[in-house]
């Protein structure tokens, strides 16, 4: 038994696959101004561009196999959201429940119709049939864009999305991401794309091809290489189904621009705020239950609480960093990821009774600039530096704020000290 054990063990730890990095450039594909619309394919003036999207685009409509590509959020691990075996393939390499739903990734509204909705032929006037009103006024400014947004499924009779993909749910969650790559691929496979992030499960989401390449290599067939995403974290997920509306997971949109955005209908937007979710409760979206976005080393994060003069702020840490090292025994590297008052701050204003490595590092200057840094730099020094303890110094919770502070709890498993 021991014998057959640790075979198994060991059968299902090998690589699966050789896994493919291609480079590809985001800047040679080009869409109509009506492809969002319409479906009309992408120009693609770069060859090799053009070879390794059909390379992957293969992948995804004729096998159950899966793709890592960009998108403007960050890397997604997709496979068609209509087949129950893609599906169970993402959940396997990512070692993800299956009971979390995938947002399904689509290229335009056409394709909304066509292959989720099996309606074809629809003209002009009936383009947008298959949206509830209450979300047009915020797909029309942005999508394509890291907005998802939650319809219902297809009527019973209608078998296309994979219930995998929607946790056996009444409803499922749909984008239509704005990185010129990820339409591309899902465009040329014309198939929806059920794509979460693209690293192991609980690990930060990777915003560079190397970081999925760390994460999964041996398990999954192809990574297209679109260099580094521009928002950082995931898409802002919105329910206008419900009445008020919600915003169930922060992201690439604030709160701020759908209200602005959304009309009178959302005006009163509430903001999912479940604390706790119950082992065997459903969710309707993607990062709102299980363990999230943490490194191996434990995390810290400093809520702000006002503002202050940098001295005092730099005297509150030390007071908060002295508490928190004694806890942890044989401490010998530690990563300080600053906002405002801690940038270039010492060994010696925290603790000078002990010798650390002291890593302090920036996350920027604004909120846009947080948000596109901030993963990155968790797996910066979790997996480069192999840091025993991180520090982050949070941020007020408006605008990019709220996405960030959401992803930094998370990471901290709520470890949070005010500050």
């Amino acid at each position: 038994m021991f014998i057959r054990r640790l075979i198994s063990s060991k059968m299902s730890s090998q690589a699966l696959f050789n896994t493919k990095i291609l480079k590809v450039k985001p800047e040679s594909i080009k869409f109509s101004p009506t492809s969002v619309f319409d479906g009309s394919l992408p120009v693609i003036s770069d060859p090799g561009t053009k070879q390794a999207l059909l390379e992957a685009a293969q992948i995804i409509r004729d096998t159950d196999e899966t793709v890592a590509f960009p998108t403007e959020t960050v890397y997604g691990l997709g496979g068609s959201s209509l087949n129950d075996q893609s599906v169970r393939n993402i959940y396997k390499a990512k070692n993800r429940p299956s009971d979390n739903p995938l947002i399904s990734h689509i290229s335009s509204i056409d394709q909304l119709n066509r292959k989720i909705y099996s309606e074809t032929g629809l003209d002009s006037s009936d383009i947008l049939k298959n949206i509830p009103p209450s979300y047009h006024n915020l797909i029309e400014k942005l999508w394509p864009g890291p907005l998802t947004i939650l319809l219902p499924v297809p009527p019973s009779n209608i078998h296309t999305l994979s219930k995998l993909t929607t946790a056996d749910q009444p409803t499922f969650a749909v984008r239509i991401p704005s990185d010129p790559v990820a339409r591309a691929l899902i465009a040329l496979s014309d198939t929806p794309i059920a794509a979460p992030s693209a690293n192991a499960s609980t690990r930060p989401s990777p915003t560079l091809a190397s970081h999925v390449y760390h994460d999964l290599q041996g398990k999954i067939p192809l990574i297209l290489d679109g260099g580094a995403c521009k928002v950082g974290v995931e898409s802002t997920v919105v329910d206008g189904l419900c009445t008020p509306p919600l915003l169930l997971r922060p992201g690439g949109f604030t709160y701020e621009d759908i209200v602005t955005i959304g009309g009178p209908f959302w005006k009163d937007c509430k903001v999912e705020n479940m604390k706790t979710i119950k082992a065997n409760e459903k969710v309707r979206t993607p990062g709102m239950k299980y363990k999230h976005y943490a490194p191996s080393a434990k995390v810290v994060l400093l809520q702000p609480t006002k503002d202050d003069d940098a001295l005092e702020k730099q005297k509150a840490f030390r007071d908060i960093f002295r508490r928190e090292t004694v806890e942890i025994p044989n401490l010998q590297k530690i990563a300080v990821l600053t906002t405002k008052y801690l940038d270039g701050i010492s060994p010696a204003v925290l603790d000078d009774r002990k010798k650390y490595e002291l890593l302090v590092k920036t996350l920027g200057q604004n909120g846009e600039e947080i948000q596109a840094n901030l993963f990155a730099a968790l797996r910066e020094v979790d997996e480069e530096d192999k840091v025993d303890l991180i520090f982050v110094e949070g941020i007020p919770e408006e605008d990019e704020g709220l996405a960030v502070m959401n992803r930094l709890r998370k990471a901290a498993a709520n470890n949070c000290i005010d500050f």
